[in-house]
């Protein structure tokens, strides 16, 4: 039974099951790309929540494992080496999960960087600039007279789904006929833009066809489903 008493996280979230892969995390569009992955993938693994309403993130215990005090994170009891492997930041964390299982990321090399370009893409671009129109569209920015924060933000959104509309017009997923981590980055954040945000149609949603389509798809898969709802809100 491997022993995690060595990280303080566990004195906070202890490991029913020390043996399985530890998940902290929220259902956010960041929280669910990890759970939706390990749907994915089937590896077994142990869920704690994470809750910003009691800022669990900013605890000390937290902070151990993700100083940065953002979610997801994860503790892998059987990481290289076999040894405990504590990790944060989703995108890391996709191709972590990706290599040790060989699944979900292309294994010749050019379409394994591809893949792993529009991850950064993601991470980059798509996260960053549909949050802040989140922010000034549902949450407190929306209460600023000043509209050009707001409109320079979905203005950036817009731009992005016009790449994802170009990349995505004639393939099923963003590398061709392959489901791969890329896909699994961006479908919590889409869907949150138009769903949770409600800014489909501040940013035009209806044009971006491909989009939609790949939306589609992507939500009718049954992990994906699971995925978006774990961990559960209190």
């Amino acid at each position: 039974m491997p022993d995690l008493s060595a990280f303080p996280i566990t004195k906070r979230w202890p490991a029913k099951h020390p043996e399985l892969l530890q998940l902290y995390s929220l259902p956010t569009p960041n929280g669910v790309k990890v759970s939706i992955m390990l749907e994915e993938i089937g590896l077994p693994y142990e869920v704690h929540l994470v809750d910003f309403g009691k800022d669990d993130q900013k605890t000390a215990e937290f902070l151990s494992l993700n100083p940065n005090g953002k979610i997801p994170a994860i503790l892998d009891p059987s990481g290289p080496g076999g040894r405990p492997l504590p990790l944060f930041e989703s995108g890391a964390i996709l191709q972590y999960l990706a290599e040790k299982t060989g699944k979900l990321l292309p294994q010749d090399a050019a379409r394994r960087y591809q893949a792993i370009q529009w991850l950064h893409f993601q991470m980059g671009g798509i996260g960053p600039m549909f949050g802040q129109v989140g922010f000034f569209h549902k949450f407190a920015g929306k209460e600023f007279e000043d509209k050009r924060p707001r409109d320079r933000y979905v203005d950036e959104s817009k731009r992005l789904l016009g790449v994802m509309e170009a990349h995505l017009s004639g393939r099923q997923w963003f590398m061709d006929d392959d489901y791969t981590i890329a896909d699994i980055s961006m479908l919590g954040w889409v869907r949150n833009l138009i769903g949770f945000y409600g800014a489909g149609e501040l940013v035009e949603f209806g044009q971006f066809k491909a989009v939609g389509s790949w939306l589609e798809r992507g939500l009718a898969r049954p992990p994906v489903q699971r995925g978006l709802n774990i961990p559960k809100r209190p």
